[in-house]
Formats: C-alpha cells, sequence, structure tokens
C-alpha cells in the first residue's frame, strides 16, 4: 500500500541533505576542538594524527576543517582563552583583597589545570602580541588585588609589583605540573596554590 504524506521534492530532499551536511560538519569540528583541548593540555606536542584519531575523524575530515596544526591551535587557543576569561570575570573580588584574591587564585588554577600545556601549544601558533592579550585581563585582576592588599597593608610593597605577579604564576603553573607528575593531587591543589601564593606575598 503506498504511504500517505507528501513526498519531498527534489529541492526540499536537497536542502534536507545540506542541513544534514552542515550538521555532521559542525559535530566534526566540535569533535576535533574537544580533542585537541584534551590531548594539548597533557602533550603539547600532539601530532594532528593523534587529535584526528582522539576525535573519531580522518587526517583528510581534519584538514578539511583546519587547513594547519597551526590553524587548529589558534582556534583551540581562542576558545581556551575566552573560557578563561568568562570564569574568572564571574569571580567575586570585593571585600577584602587577601580573600577576594584566594577566590581568583582557586578559579584561575582551575583553569590552568584544565588547559595545562595548552599554553605552551599555543605558544607555537599565536604571535607574541596574541598571547601578551590572552594574559592581559587575568594579570589586570590580579595586579588590581596586589594593589588594594599593599595599601591596605596586606601585601608586600617593598617589591616590584611585576615580580609579584611572575611568582603567582609561576606557582600555578607549577602546581599543574606536579599533579601531572603525581606529586599532589587535583583536589589538594587550589589549596596549595592559594595558601603558597599569600604566604609569599604577606607583608
Amino acid at each position: 500500500m503506498p504511504t500517505s504524506g507528501v513526498v519531498p521534492s527534489g529541492q526540499a530532499r536537497a536542502a534536507m541533505a545540506s542541513r544534514t551536511k552542515r550538521a555532521d560538519a559542525v559535530r566534526n569540528v566540535e569533535a576535533i576542538v574537544a580533542a585537541a583541548t584534551r590531548l594539548l593540555a597533557t602533550n603539547p606536542d600532539a601530532s594532528v594524527n593523534d587529535i584526528a584519531r582522539e576525535a573519531g575523524v580522518g587526517r583528510i575530515t581534519l584538514y578539511g576543517h583546519f587547513e594547519s596544526r597551526a590553524a587548529l591551535l589558534r582556534e583551540v587557543a581562542g576558545r581556551a582563552i575566552a573560557e578563561t576569561e568568562r570564569a574568572l570575570a564571574g569571580v567575586d573580588v570585593d571585600g577584602d583583597p587577601r580573600d577576594a584574591l584566594g577566590r581568583l587564585l582557586v578559579a584561575s588554577w582551575q583553569q590552568t589545570h584544565r588547559f595545562g600545556t595548552l599554553v605552551v601549544a599555543a605558544s607555537q601558533a599565536l604571535s607574541p602580541e596574541q598571547l601578551r592579550r590572552a594574559h592581559d585581563e587575568p594579570a589586570a585582576r590580579v595586579r588590581a588585588l596586589l594593589e588594594r592588599g599593599r595599601t591596605a597593608g596586606e601585601f608586600r610593597d617593598g617589591v616590584p609589583i611585576d615580580w609579584q605577579l611572575s611568582i603567582t604564576q609561576a606557582i600555578l603553573h607549577g602546581a599543574s605540573a606536579a599533579v601531572h607528575r603525581g606529586e599532589i593531587t587535583a583536589e589538594e591543589a587550589p589549596a596549595l596554590v592559594r595558601d603558597t601564593v599569600l604566604a609569599a606575598l604577606a607583608a
């Protein structure tokens, strides 16, 4: 017996096929970016083949969306930077500068650990200016809290503030590396980062 309903015209079928193809392309791009983020967070030298395999797509498919490894790195780094900015923008930095900096450090650690050595990989694809801009906003938040804390007498003011920023960054990245080496756990790290930085900055 014939089925009920209207049989799609050739044009309608073509439109449906086009939408399906676009949806497949979007899924492939998201799978590739997610795979690249996971792999590069622990291995900045992860190859295109590694990433394609992790994403469940072929090398040709990957290159169909990203013309080079550098193009993929730029996309992954851009998303990581935007996501980090959204996360840190949501941190409450009002009130006591030590407490506020403690909250910001915990949030910063979570992003630093999540993206791990992706920063190293990104440095291979981003220009110095792009890398500088990526660090500007997070550094500006910490700097503002350091200035408030120095004025309030809670943080040391006898050393350059840029040195204090460098110490803070070094401790964040050092903790991430220590977790990957198994020296501390990811659960221990946030408190260790917060307490170590605040101790180093104390007046």
